[in-house]
């Protein structure tokens, strides 16, 4: 048995229970997709009652509206809200820095687990990949611990890349913490009619770090290593910095319509969720 077999499997296994108490936010949306369980954009035979339209040669019998009939003397369909399966496309950014500290790049892949546990539990077409810097890599949901592990890419991830199906509910699972401009990541997953999701684990580290003194110092996608003293006023100017860098993904993210909700690592996972990704509608209960 490969040694991280126990530990993936148990991971899935948690995050399938967490999936049963949260999930993708797939009750607040319409959807396209294959015959399924959500209601949809277009006209179908579930029990939701939609509109009128006039009898056509070839429509089912079934859905004339007799009554109509009785009162006009013309066949009338009556139609019905399409039941649809939605589309989930799933991305994790497997960029160096995803996995810098071991607690974050665990709940990075518990977030990974979990929506893909939420989307198949739901019924939904799930196309799963790994993304970093230009490289993007299609995987099933449960090669990806594996997967990720070997993977060596830097650099934020490009979602123009992926091939993104139209309408679907995109999810990207990412820390965030690359320089540029969001509009490029948010514009892909808002375009073509999809419904951006971005979860962003941290941890207490870099969100609120306690460094003091001389501290060498790595750069976690580049390898590049610096020796630098640290005071009371780099550490304020940092939080200055790191507040600024996301305030402005929320604020691009509300312009493009994408929810996003960043994930703190500590907490259990479940908790976790309901501290930001509950009440930003990035998750919904079940």
């Amino acid at each position: 048995m490969p040694p991280d077999l126990p530990k993936r499997l148990e991971t899935a296994q948690r995050m399938a229970a967490a999936a049963e108490h949260f999930r993708l936010p797939f009750r607040s949306r319409n959807w396209r997709g294959h015959a399924g369980n959500w209601l949809g954009v277009g006209a179908g035979s579930s029990i939701d009652f939609q509109d009128h339209r006039p009898y056509l040669p070839g429509d089912d019998p079934r859905y004339i509206d007799w009554r109509a009939y009785a009162r006009t003397g013309a066949y009338t369909m009556k139609l019905y809200r399409e039941e649809v399966s939605p589309l989930v496309d799933l991305v994790l950014d497997v960029s160096r820095s995803m996995f810098f500290e071991e607690r974050k790049g665990e709940r990075a892949y518990e977030l990974f687990c979990f929506c893909a546990a939420s989307a198949r539990g739901c019924g939904a077409s799930l196309h799963c990949y790994l993304a970093a810097g230009g490289e993007l890599r299609r995987v099933e949901a449960d090669e990806a611990y594996t997967a990720y592990r070997a993977y060596d890419g830097d650099g934020a991830p490009d979602c123009r890349r992926v091939p993104w199906r139209h309408g679907s509910l995109r999810v990207l699972v990412s820390d965030l913490l690359f320089p540029g401009a969001p509009d490029p990541i948010l514009a892909a997953l808002s375009n073509g009619q999809g419904h951006g999701i971005i979860l962003g684990p941290y941890g207490k580290e870099e969100a609120a770090p306690d460094w003091s003194g001389n501290i060498e110092m790595k750069d976690c996608e580049t390898g590049r290593k610096r020796l630098q003293h640290v005071d009371a006023g780099l550490i304020e100017r940092y939080r200055q910095a790191y507040a600024r860098h996301f305030g402005l993904w929320r604020e691009r993210a509300r312009k493009h319509s994408v929810l996003m909700a960043r994930v703190p690592a500590e907490p259990e996972f479940q908790a976790a969720l309901q501290e930001e990704a509950l009440p930003a509608g990035a998750v919904e209960l079940a």
